[in-house]
């Protein structure tokens, strides 16, 4: 069933199909319980739904939708309506009495589920939550505030603070990474309010919990998609450093890392230029290395930390320091390190080794147990040993890359055995196998870190849900196609993630 494409589709005519598909079948709720929520909801609660759906459809097409049926057609047009969505949609407004309609038995079902489902925005719960701590005084005050900054007349027009949001946003005075003005402006009249958003700026998340027993199921769509995917449910999955036979509270339930949290996580980059000793020379363009990575991952939404210049020392207390963090409000951790190195280590600027091993291991379930069951990302751009490596050229002339003319550079060392770190949900991003160099523009940075942030990105803009897996294959490809100094470079992930990882922007 093609909804967008039928200008005459009725909202009875699509929960008609539902009835048929998903009762019929005995794994739905029935027509009539959708009908009921649709029917219980009153105006100012489809207005806060609506609201709480923005960042899952364009807002355009949301607009002057004021009934329940009608907003849940938009949903469905764009593959968005399930009924984790919804239950959590309306145990957000407090609709509680709402929520038993959703309650189905789906066990042993497949379900059919071609794209990760529609989940409620932390930042949009954040703004709800003010929403409802609004008096009308508070109100009125906010109001006069932003008179000259959003418009008088707007400000006339907007009924409820949810209608200032949206002025806000649509003026760039509001966004999930810019809550300066929204924060400022709050800590002018209610302190309280102001401390939400601080807690949201800290990563608190304020979704709603689903306890046992409140929801029976997940990733149930409420319309039928063309690819099926099994569900694995009660499974759980203990760290390597659990020994108890209880279960694990880790949930395994689900293919996807969870990437909910605002900020995502932590990512630290730690880019050595200038070198002490006379044996290692300058790193020219790791600095331009450095600044895309940062733009990269603060867009993802992460926190960035940025270290420059450390001794092997340097770079070992800094990631100790890091991995006693708590991780537990973090959705993964990323660490880049970008400087001249070996087969199975690094250098710091004193021209001393790091292991591999020893940039990983602190993060183990067993030394960082809140990191326990989430992504651990490491990009290593540096040199594995002194070799080059060869092979023989597709059939272009003129293969794409720079000749031995341009400003390039290798970030070579010594060779040894590389040590790669083997537990859970680790990613190690290798800018060359073992034993070769990589290569490093000295103005625009090395050949692998700028394929990595153009190909991440690439996928985080993309319609689809692209896992990262599939991002560093193309990394591998359009490295290896080029010609740097007459030598080739070839790129080596090395993962032993366990479930899809996929990284989008956060607006």
């Amino acid at each position: 069933m093609t909804v967008g494409g039928d200008a005459n589709f009725r909202i009875e005519d699509y929960f008609q199909h539902f009835h048929y598909v998903y009762v019929q079948s005995g794994v739905g709720m029935e027509r009539r319980k959708l009908m009921e929520i649709t029917e219980a909801l009153d105006s100012s609660e489809v207005a806060a739904l609506r609201f709480l759906c923005r960042d899952v459809v364009y807002w355009r097409y949301l607009e002057g939708v004021e009934d329940a049926k009608v907003l849940f057609n938009r949903l469905e047009e764009k593959d968005h309506l399930n009924t984790e969505f919804l239950y959590n949609l309306l145990r957000t407004i407090q609709r509680h009495d709402l929520l038993s309609l959703l309650k189905t038995n789906r066990q042993g079902v497949e379900e059919t589920d071609a794209n990760p489902i529609a989940t409620l925005s932390n930042y949009r719960v954040m703004l709800y939550n003010i929403y409802e701590e609004t008096t009308k005084e508070i109100f009125k005050k906010i109001k006069f505030l932003l008179n000259d900054k959003v418009g008088k007349r707007k400000m006339d027009e907007c009924k409820t603070v949810l209608d200032i949001f949206v002025e806000m946003e649509k003026a760039g005075l509001l966004s999930q990474s810019d809550l300066d003005e929204l924060y400022s402006v709050l800590t002018e009249v209610d302190l309280q309010l102001a401390s939400i958003v601080q807690r949201f700026k800290q990563g608190v998340s304020l979704l709603p919990v689903n306890h046992p027993g409140d929801f029976q199921h997940y990733n149930s769509p409420l319309v039928p998609r063309s690819v099926t995917r099994p569900i694995h449910g009660g499974s759980h999955f203990s760290s390597d450093a659990e020994t108890n036979d209880q279960p694990s509270s880790l949930s395994d339930q689900t293919e996807y890392y969870d990437m909910s949290h605002i900020p995502r996580g932590l990512c630290v980059i730690i880019s050595n230029e200038e070198f002490l000793g006379p044996e290692l020379k300058k790193r020219g363009g790791t600095q331009a290395d450095e600044k895309a990575l940062d733009s990269l991952f603060t867009k993802f939404g992460f926190n960035v930390i940025v270290h420059r210049n450390l001794t092997a020392e340097g770079i070992r207390k800094e990631l100790n320091g890091v991995a006693t963090r708590d991780f537990s409000e973090d959705d993964a951790l990323v660490v880049c390190v970008l400087s001249h190195g070996e087969s199975g280590c690094v250098y710091g600027t004193d021209e001393k080794k790091v292991p591999l091993r020893e940039l990983t291991q602190p993060f183990t379930s067993g030394s960082a147990r809140t990191l326990a069951d989430k992504p651990k990302l490491f990009f290593i751009q540096a040199c594995q040993g002194g070799g080059f490596q060869t092979g023989a050229l597709p059939c272009p002339p003129n293969p794409r890359g720079l000749d031995k003319d341009s400003q390039m550079e290798a970030d070579a060392g010594p060779i040894q055995n590389a040590t790669v770190p083997s537990d859970a949900d680790f990613l190690l991003g290798m800018a060359t196998v073992p034993e070769c160099k990589s290569f490093r523009n000295t103005n625009t940075g090395s050949i692998y870190i700028q394929e990595l942030c153009k190909q991440l990105r690439r996928s985080a803009e993309s319609t689809r849900e692209e896992d990262i897996l599939a991002a560093l294959t193309r990394v591998n490809r359009e490295v290896s196609k080029g010609v740097y100094l007459n030598h080739k470079q070839m790129p080596e992930p090395k993962y032993t993630l366990r479930k899809t990882l996929i990284l989008k922007f956060v607006y």
